[in-house]
């Protein structure tokens, strides 16, 4: 049972990240209407900076490699402006419904990059598991309507720029999802987040020094923003771990994609009273089912 759990302990560690981040997104339906991505990503920031003093205990100096850091803070900079990408695609007419199920599809890409680029072996049923990942995670997002009505989705779909700034997060969030993987081959999962960190603190002087941060919040606000950017930052954290506990980045990805939408929705229907239609109670079936497949290891020869 030991070496059971000990040759999945990537898998622990996402579900921990998918935990981590579940409660970050109940968290972010309190704020999120009342500020705008750039006050957002500034709040999360200073939020993940709480935790630095207990990461600091974990990282020896002799353990830095440039290559690694410069790879984190590379990666928390696409993290970034991908996510300013996506509201900006909101602002200007982005259809929810288009938008979020397309952008949580990037698990797809790291998968195609893990396979060709890293040369990543999979077992046969870990193939069964993407192809159930896939419906699970449209399923869960919340925007059903490329199952409800199918051609009016794909007529939703166009040449249009609110598009291009989605189908561009879903590039930056691959890259992001690959650089995090590649980041763990230099660095510990602790040097690994302060990288991450270091690029969310830049971003965020930016955006001050640019005059993009509105400071008329309430209280309330910020109290909800810092705790959400440390839980965030925990699963951030916890998804270097399950990496440098050579977790795989076609499953990593996938499973944490899928669970953290599953951990979303159970919490919002617990503290938020959140009502769940059938399609989203299918897709979380087919997201357990999905995780089963994806945790088979191959066997060790």
């Amino acid at each position: 049972m030991n070496r059971f759990f000990k040759e999945r302990l990537w898998l622990v560690y996402t579900a921990l990240a998918s935990l981590s981040w579940g409660f970050w997104g109940v968290m972010t339906k309190f704020v999120s209407a009342d500020i705008n991505p750039f006050v957002n990503h500034f709040l999360f920031s200073a939020g993940m900076l709480f935790t630095v003093p207990f990461i600091l205990r974990t990282c020896k100096i002799r353990e830095v490699n440039m290559k690694g850091i410069l790879w984190g803070m590379g990666g928390g900079f696409l993290a970034v402006i991908g996510n300013v990408s996506v509201y900006h695609s909101f602002s200007i007419g982005g259809l929810a419904s288009v938008v979020i199920p397309l952008t949580n599809l990037y698990p797809m890409g790291t998968i195609l990059i893990a396979l060709l680029v890293f040369k990543e072996k999979l077992h046969w049923m870990n193939g069964i598991g993407i192809l159930i990942v896939v419906p699970a995670i449209i399923m869960l997002s919340g925007q059903s309507q490329i199952f409800d009505d199918p051609l009016l989705f794909f007529r939703s779909l166009g040449l249009k720029t609110w598009l291009l700034f989605a189908l561009l997060s879903l590039f930056l969030y691959v890259l992001f999802s690959v650089s995090q993987k590649v980041t763990t081959n230099y660095i510990s999962a602790g040097w690994s987040y302060l990288s991450f960190i270091a690029s969310c603190v830049i971003a965020s002087v930016f955006f001050i020094v640019f005059g993009l941060i509105d400071y008329n919040f309430s209280h309330k606000t910020l109290g909800i923003g810092l705790v959400a950017g440390l839980v965030d930052g925990f699963g951030v954290l916890a998804i270097f771990a399950a990496y440098r506990a050579k977790g795989k980045a076609a499953k990593v990805s996938s499973i944490a994609a899928m669970l953290q939408q599953l951990f979303t929705i159970i919490l919002a229907i617990i503290f938020l009273r959140e009502k769940l239609a059938w399609i989203g109670y299918m897709g979380i079936g087919l997201a357990i089912m999905g995780s089963f497949f994806l945790s088979i290891e191959k066997r060790k020869t």
